[in-house]
């Protein structure tokens, strides 16, 4: 069998694409800032072979978000905004941060205001469930985490059990996931597939 010249520079073109985007994740995970958040499990929809989860993740907006009615804390009237529980609905464009060991959203728009939701390429959608703490609110987009194809499924949890991810935040986009832990009356077991 003759190997043409095309055939050749095609798959160095294609080398060099994946490994471009290989060396800017390994990149980002060594100088971005990496931070554990509470995770729920979805099914997944992707239509693909291998076994995985679709986590959805928890992100921190107390401080930063005007609650409807300016609710404040029954307990600490003079708290800025401080665990207060939202009455509506509602979605937030926002950046990732990692402050105080906490995966937090910022919002992109004003001081304290959050700007409505848009499909745009500088932020990530928040949404802020009613009846929901600001420090519980989600971001809309799910992060996909391979497991093993005999690997027991760490989404189906046990009474008191909370699925944490790790994971590295870049300056753009959605997190990236590291690994899984469950975590179980303040013990951690970090969970290893192979």
């Amino acid at each position: 069998m003759k190997i043409s010249k095309t055939s050749v520079a095609l798959l160095a073109i294609q080398l060099v694409l994946v490994s471009s985007i290989a060396a800017k994740y390994l990149y980002q995970r060594s100088t971005c800032p990496r931070v554990w958040t509470r995770a729920a499990a979805y099914d997944p929809e992707l239509v693909m072979r291998g076994r995985y989860l679709s986590l959805q993740l928890t992100v921190d907006g107390c401080g930063r978000i005007a609650p409807p009615a300016k609710l404040k804390d029954a307990n600490n009237p003079d708290a800025k905004y401080h665990w207060f529980i939202l009455t509506q609905a509602d979605r937030y464009t926002a950046r990732l941060a990692v402050e105080n060991h906490k995966l937090v959203a910022i919002p992109i728009s004003g001081l304290g205001k959050w700007q409505i939701a848009q499909q745009t390429p500088h932020g990530i959608t928040v949404l802020a469930p009613p009846e929901t703490s600001c420090q519980n609110l989600l971001i809309e987009q799910r992060v996909d985490f391979y497991i093993a194809e005999h690997a027991a499924d760490p989404s189906r949890l046990l009474p008191g059990q909370e699925l944490w991810i790790e994971v590295t935040v870049p300056p753009q986009g959605p997190p990236r996931p590291i690994q899984l832990a469950l975590k179980q009356n303040g013990a951690w077991k970090p969970l290893a597939f192979q």
